[in-house]
């Protein structure tokens, strides 16, 4: 019921129904690429949103949470090259006029916009560029925009981010596309990442809201490049009711599956793509724990992996050094661990058994595992049912390059 027809690339990729997205170049941060975007939704479109935990949020988020929380969206505004973050009261100040000046515009009430930064931490907005070209964005408003818009809002990305799928509610045939931006300073928590769905069909606020949970948890907030939270991380979910099904009121609706199943996908899909364009990233590993008392132990152990330098770094240079995975295990914080429960995996090559090495591990085997650009790292914790899944990637030289050369 529901296809996807996006993997980090975008194709066949179609219109929401009175969803429109305008792209610009305003000269924010980059020169010769847009940079700045207006999504416009139609009256009576319903919007849920997640963000990021960073207890240092960027001013966007706290002005969005505000307008969020008082009006029904009918624009986003989002700007890239500039997070418009650690910039105090102006910062506050520049970006409730941001969505004034764009209320104006739209003739609409400025709690009606949601704005959204993502860039450089500590620089004041250049707002006399943002405002003189929201007219234009505004007139290249349209509902085949999504490719542009999925450009418009990368920072170190390599690609654009899209997905789309399809899904059955109430015997109608309905669309949901989504686009990400991320690359870096990306982990749990609301993974600096963006990302932006709408469907045309017809939802009310808490269906919305607990479909986008329950897939950011287990897509965006499941990922890591870096180990750093942003302080500007959203992901905005949007229903225009353009479709014309029976509303899906509530989490326990007999339509809400098909349309979790379809946020689930798009979440995924476009988390997935994220990692896999992390900055210098060469490889795509999937660390999967298993066998755990509780699930937050099984996330602890795997985000412990995740995170980890040492293992990151091994995965660059296609070394299966597996002590440094059992010493992340070891200190995941894991109470009263039986080392001699506890076995590690390269895909299916096992590695360690019984808290030690396996005696008929070859390092030739682990080694052609990691030669791949994806693979996973499996753990069996021997201590119950719980599990989880984390993905990340490897630390190369071209990470510390980009982030070293990035405000240069």
């Amino acid at each position: 019921m529901a296809t996807p027809t996006g993997s980090g690339q975008v194709r066949n990729i179609h219109a929401i129904p009175g969803v429109r997205l305008g792209s610009v170049a305003a000269g924010i941060r980059y020169r010769d690429r847009d940079d700045l975007l207006v999504l416009a939704l139609p009256e009576g479109a319903t919007t849920a949103a997640t963000f990021t935990r960073n207890a240092f949020c960027a001013a966007p988020v706290t002005v969005a949470r505000e307008h969020l929380a008082s009006a029904a969206p009918r624009y986003l505004l989002v700007n890239s090259g500039n997070a418009n973050a650690g910039t105090g009261a102006r910062g506050l100040g520049d970006a409730r006029a941001s969505c004034e000046a764009l209320a104006r515009l739209a003739d609409c009430a400025p709690e009606q916009v949601l704005p959204f930064s993502t860039g450089v931490i500590g620089e004041y907005l250049p707002m006399e560029r943002l405002v003189s070209h929201l007219p234009l964005a505004m007139s290249a408003l349209r509902e085949d925009g999504w490719e542009a818009a999925s450009r418009a809002i990368m920072t170190t990305d390599t690609v654009a981010k899209v997905a789309m799928q399809r899904f059955v509610v109430d015997g109608r045939e309905a669309t949901l596309i989504g686009i990400a931006k991320g690359a870096g300073m990306i982990r749990p928590d609301m993974a600096t990442m963006l990302a932006f769905l709408a469907t045309d069909a017809t939802v009310c606020a808490e269906a919305l809201q607990g479909c986008l949970r329950a897939a950011v948890d287990q897509s965006f907030n499941c990922i890591s490049i870096d180990g750093d939270t942003s302080t500007n991380d959203a992901c905005v979910l949007s229903a225009t009711g353009t479709l014309g099904n029976a509303p899906i009121t509530a989490m326990d609706d007999p339509s809400v599956a098909a349309l979790s199943a379809a946020v689930d996908g798009v979440c995924s899909e476009l988390a997935t793509a994220i990692v896999r364009d992390g900055e210098g990233a060469t490889k795509l590993v999937s660390v999967e724990v298993n066998g755990a008392g509780t699930r937050a132990e099984a996330r602890a152990v795997a985000d412990t992996i995740a995170h980890s330098l040492l293992v990151k770094t091994a995965l660059f240079a296609g070394d299966p050094n597996w002590g440094r995975i059992l010493a992340a295990i070891g200190r995941a914080g894991v109470a009263q661990l039986d080392i001699n429960r506890v076995s590690i995996a390269l895909d299916d090559c096992l590695i360690v058994s019984a808290g030690g090495r396996d005696p008929s591990y070859e390092e030739c085997a682990g080694r052609r595992v990691m030669e791949q650009g994806s693979f996973s790292i499996r753990v069996a914790m021997g201590r119950g049912e719980a599990q989880a899944r984390v993905l990340t990637c490897d630390l190369s030289y071209d990470y510390v390059r980009i982030n070293a050369e990035y405000r240069s």
